[in-house]
């Protein structure tokens, strides 16, 4: 939908295809119910995922993570980066960025409301190599020019509020 949006003032044949296509899928899908459970438990679990240098204009990659809680979603975010990744492991690394700055305003938020908040919060990703910097207190060389805005990650799992 975004990629679209770039398109509203001169929209060619193409565009208004998938227009017609997304608007069928919403249509589709108008009865589609998210159903949130009172005696689930109160489970945390993030999913972190980045595509690297997927924009072929800007080549900047695309990170998308989801928080579910009791079983169900209730926090999610797909949007483009917004610098571009030089490897990947750093789009990777920068889309986790995001998604623990997320996840520990959430659990403050639960706290502030009553709601136990299970530490540490568990997060999935798929690549090793940001995991493995995550974990590893030195800089590598091959990764010291990731920004310093995202190794607060290493603080967090330092401190016992992220795993993997």
């Amino acid at each position: 939908m975004t990629l679209l949006s770039c398109f509203v003032h001169n929209p060619g044949k193409s565009h208004w295809t998938t227009i017609k296509h997304i608007l069928a899928y919403i249509k589709g899908t108008l009865n589609y119910r998210i159903i949130y459970k009172t005696d689930a438990k109160l489970n945390s679990t993030r999913y972190v995922d980045s595509d690297f240098a997927d924009c072929k204009d800007t080549r900047c990659s695309t990170k998308g993570n989801i928080f579910i809680v009791a079983g169900e979603p209730v926090l999610w975010e797909s949007k483009r980066q917004e610098t571009v990744a030089l490897s990947t492991v750093e789009a990777e690394y920068m889309g986790f960025s995001r998604a623990i700055t997320q996840v520990l305003w959430i659990s403050k938020y639960f706290t502030e409301i009553g709601l136990p908040t299970p530490k540490p919060i568990v997060v999935h990703m798929d690549n090793n190599g940001s995991i493995s910097h995550s974990l590893n207190d030195k800089n590598h060389r091959r990764t010291k020019y990731i920004d310093m805005r995202h190794h607060f990650i290493k603080d967090q799992v330092k401190c016992g509020n992220i795993t993997f």
